[in-house]
């Protein structure tokens, strides 16, 4: 049985819980169908290189457009994978 702290973010309006530490990608590959986010023609898109340099796992969070393989979830933050703006 885990211990670890969790905390709830919201996904398209879908509550998930996940434990501390998790990054916005992993939290969204636990929801089907995996994906972070749907491309400017249509097609749906996650995380390549898991590391920052692909943009493909872009996502707007409380407003933003960030790079989920690189942020953190934090309590109540809210993710939107309707993005497909690149990052500033």
């Amino acid at each position: 049985m885990s211990t670890a702290p969790t905390l709830q973010i919201h996904a398209d309006g879908v509550r998930l819980q996940v434990a501390a530490g998790t990054s916005v990608a992993a939290a969204l590959a636990q929801v089907p169908p995996g994906r972070t986010r749907t491309s400017t023609s249509g097609q749906p898109r996650a995380p390549l290189c898991g590391m920052g340099v692909c943009h493909e796992c872009r996502v707007r969070i409380d407003g933003r457009v960030r790079l989920a393989c690189q942020t953190v979830c934090t309590e109540g933050m809210q993710v939107h994978t309707d993005t497909g703006m690149p990052c500033p």
